[in-house]
């Protein structure tokens, strides 16, 4: 390296097209790891479409306005005609009238001419999961740019297409994710990437036809903040938990509501789901079919000042998903002392280890094993319990995957100066 990785702290630009993190996983990555570096000393800036990231009071938000199509306030409508006189709002707008994303396309227009026109001073610019033809731009023409990439989207298509019943939703599925194309063709012209697990890497490299060299992992932290144990004495018996998107086919939630059907049959068993289904959609419906309603709660979003609280009142925690490309709701368990269930779907074997029991996933039989072997035998419930916390606090920390990411800066700025 030209300069040593500690000689001086770097100007980072964190781009995300939207960043709030109870719009998900992302929103939580770029919290996070933003203020961590802000912690090391580095001058950090955020890049956002909304809604809009919470962030630090060290880092710095530089909000990248749309139509925001998506807001519950103004569903698919624009706020006002007059923004569809700009030729990029009003490709947004028909691109969402006829079914496809075009948030991480037009995000990504939007922050290459943001970042031209103002000449901000960057040492690096990290991408979170946008990969849009204008991240190119900024990588080959204003600065050294990497990307995370958390989990292939192709595995998100997929599933959906598995699910799809008819030649209409399949239909619609496709048209959904076209950005698919343009996510690999930007990826695979980075020097660097960021994942989140060894599993991911695989499988990314495999889906996008990208060489495994490029890539370089480093797992997410946890905010002990907001997951923590709860110190209110025992827990209740036959109690469980899962923090989920419920309608989405790859979270496998179907699969725990049909166990937890079975469990019933032998012994009394109560379930909360953070999380809240569609209006007569399928979970809503599988609910009633299975008889579960007095059984099952949805809480609908709860604060995260919340979540340890709710995990305190659970006797194990279940992550049914079908594909995980890191698995945050498993962490977030653990670091709450709650003993854990999960499948091994995706990278969750990697992330949860010999914190919990491990299951197949999209196997209700094999989650009504495993529920039933925990909740009747409390001393197993203890064991993987302490297993799990002891896991969290050796490996997943927001400030040890700052230093990490650090370094991968440093390769990718030393790359970009050996450039022609």
């Amino acid at each position: 390296m030209t300069e040593t990785k500690k000689s001086r702290s770097l100007k980072i630009c964190l781009l995300t097209y939207r960043g709030n993190p109870t719009c998900g996983g992302q929103g939580v990555y770029i919290k996070h790891l933003s203020r961590a570096l802000a912690e090391l000393g580095h001058k950090v800036d955020v890049l956002s479409g909304p809604p809009y990231p919470q962030l630090d009071e060290k880092v710095r938000l530089h909000k990248i306005p749309s139509l925001d199509l998506y807001n519950p306030e103004h569903f698919f409508r624009v706020e006002k005609v007059t923004d569809l006189f700009n030729p990029l709002n009003m490709y947004e707008f028909l691109n969402m009238c006829t079914g496809s994303f075009p948030e991480p396309y037009t995000f990504g227009q939007r922050a290459y001419k943001y970042l031209r026109e103002n000449k901000m001073d960057y040492d690096i610019v990290h991408d979170n999961q946008c990969l849009s033809y204008g991240i190119g731009k900024i990588g080959r023409e204003l600065y050294p740019t990497i990307a995370t990439i958390h989990h292939p989207i192709t595995v998100d298509r997929r599933e959906e297409l598995n699910a799809a019943k008819t030649i209409y939703q399949k239909y619609k599925i496709y048209r959904w994710y076209t950005f698919i194309k343009m996510q690999m063709k930007v990826a695979r012209g980075l020097s660097h990437i960021v994942t989140v697990s060894e599993f991911t890497k695989k499988d990314i490299a495999r889906e996008f036809s990208i060489g495994e060299q490029k890539f370089r992992v480093v797992y997410n932290g946890i905010n002990k903040e907001f997951f923590y144990p709860v110190q209110n004495g025992t827990r209740p018996e036959n109690t469980i938990i899962v923090t989920n998107s419920a309608d989405i086919p790859l979270k496998g939630l179907r699969y725990l509501l049909e166990a937890v059907a079975e469990v019933r049959k032998r012994q009394s068993v109560k379930l909360t789901v953070i999380g809240e289904p569609k209006k007569n959609g399928v979970i809503e419906k599988l609910v009633a079919k299975l008889r579960i309603g007095d059984i099952v709660h949805f809480t609908g979003r709860i604060a995260n000042e919340d979540f340890a609280e709710y995990y305190s009142k659970a006797a194990i925690a279940v992550v049914p998903s079908l594909y995980e490309g890191f698995g945050i709701p498993a962490v977030e368990a653990m670091a709450c002392g709650v003993p854990l269930i999960s499948t091994s779907g995706g990278a969750l074997q990697e992330v949860v280890g010999d914190g919990g029991i491990i299951v197949p996933p999209a196997d209700a039989s094999a989650l009504t094993g495993a529920i039933t072997y925990l909740l009747n035998n409390p001393n197993e419930r203890k064991r993987y319990a302490k297993a799990g916390l002891e896991r969290v606090n050796n490996v997943f920390s927001w400030s040890r995957a700052a230093e990490e990411v650090t370094n991968i800066y440093w390769e990718a700025i030393d790359a970009y100066r050996r450039l022609p």
